[in-house]
């Protein structure tokens, strides 16, 4: 094998590593700012055209209607009641100009109707619900500011094929090899 060979492998090594690193902060990003009302996050992580589907509820097309969407007075009612986006680590495929990302998101909310109880040295707590769990696919396309959202697909996992066939996206290309 010739040196500029191996330069070359270590190179689209080391370029997945910084593209799967700029994807996971992007996408780490989303609690922060759908649980801080941070439009101006949404604005920058979006192509112009994007679209976001929410499955069963209202969605929305472009990068300004759905930073709108956390700028509502009803999203930052939820906020002051102590709304917690809390999502796992995502599986990302990169496939050339494009990657995507499957992951859970779960929406926790305090529970204020709780029996109040304490936690060695965390203190007393009437804890949290569960309000919805969803699943996401992600659609992003490298630009030349870095990765950006073009299109996000978010479904309730409550027993529907819907959501399972979305997460079953993230394994297509294991499905592949398969066979």
């Amino acid at each position: 094998m010739k040196e500029n060979q191996v330069l070359r492998t270590l190179e689209d090594r080391l370029r997945d590593i910084e593209d799967r690193l700029e994807i996971y902060s992007l996408i780490a990003g989303h609690p922060l700012s759908a649980d801080t009302g941070a439009g101006y996050y949404t604005r920058q992580v979006y192509v112009e055209d994007s679209v976001f589907d929410r499955g069963p509820l209202p969605g929305a097309q472009g990068r300004e209607v759905i930073a709108g969407f956390i700028q509502k007075p009803e999203h930052h009612q939820a906020i002051a009641g102590g709304l917690a986006h809390f999502t796992g680590l995502p599986y990302v495929e990169i496939r050339g100009e494009e990657a995507f990302v499957t992951s859970y998101l779960q929406i926790l909310t305090p529970d204020i109707t709780g029996e109040e109880r304490e936690l060695p040295n965390h203190g007393f707590s009437k804890g949290y619900r569960i309000h919805r769990v969803l699943a996401n696919r992600w659609t992003l396309l490298r630009t030349e500011d870095g990765w950006k959202i073009k299109i996000r697909k978010l479904i309730p996992i409550e027993g529907s094929t819907d959501a399972t066939d979305l997460i079953k996206q993230g394994l297509e290309a294991f499905a592949e090899k398969a066979v």
